[in-house]
């Protein structure tokens, strides 16, 4: 290189900050079991800088009720005056953070997340789509400016199981149902359940059916990926 060439070379780096909830299993650490591990995005209502909201739903109300889940359970909480879709970066360096320390099975790192964390949920798996094992998508959808519902088709090969409400009247039923259309017109691995007289709060009986947690364990990365 250059001595021109070498005094345009700049070294470009950015401070990134998100506030988290953390669940351990109570065997974590017993042996040197690898866990799965969920990460959570929660909806509009819980963002801020108070932990304590992120128990209102979704995964941290699920693992503060039942101290057996078998997953490391990582929440982050989205700033007050931002969204998960503009966080990509941020989310990507919080899981890699937590993958190196501590014990998690990178083939069975699953998301999911609610309302504007099913937002999240689409635009971060398809940022880094051979990151996932599986992702669980709630009430959310994907944004035009992004290149959604088209982007989604990055996703092909990830096992996705999406779940909204028939009377969602805070995001529409069709901004999931476009996403799927994507994923089954190019072979995507995707499964869909409506609830036919549910309005916006499609997380409560989804994060409560134990069928989810046993479909997600099912489900883990290729090694070749």
């Amino acid at each position: 290189m250059s001595q021109q060439a070498q005094k345009l070379v700049k070294r470009i780096s950015r401070t990134v900050k998100l506030d988290y909830w953390l669940y351990l299993p109570h065997e974590y650490g017993q042996d040197t079991t690898r866990w799965p591990l969920i990460l959570f995005l929660h909806g509009m209502g819980e963002r801020g800088s108070n932990l304590e909201l992120l128990k209102k739903h979704g995964i941290p109300k699920i693992a503060a009720q039942n101290p057996d889940l078998p997953y490391i359970a990582v929440s982050p909480q989205c700033p007050g005056d931002s969204w998960w879709t503009d966080q990509t970066a941020a989310l990507d360096a919080l899981l890699r953070n937590i993958m190196q320390r501590y014990a998690v099975d990178p083939d069975r790192v699953y998301l999911t997340g609610l309302s504007m964390g099913g937002y999240g949920t689409w635009h971060l798996a398809a940022a880094y789509p051979h990151r996932f094992a599986a992702i669980v998508p709630i009430c959310g959808g994907g944004l035009p400016m992004y290149g959604f519902p088209e982007r989604v088709a990055v996703l092909k090969d990830v096992p996705v199981w999406a779940f909204h409400g028939a009377k969602d009247e805070t995001v529409p039923l069709a901004e999931t149902q476009k996403l799927v259309d994507v994923l089954q017109r190019v072979g995507g691995n995707v499964r869909f359940t409506v609830y036919p007289e549910a309005g916006h709060d499609a997380w409560t009986a989804t994060y409560g059916n134990p069928e989810l947690y046993a479909w997600l364990l099912a489900q883990k990365r290729p090694s070749r990926r």
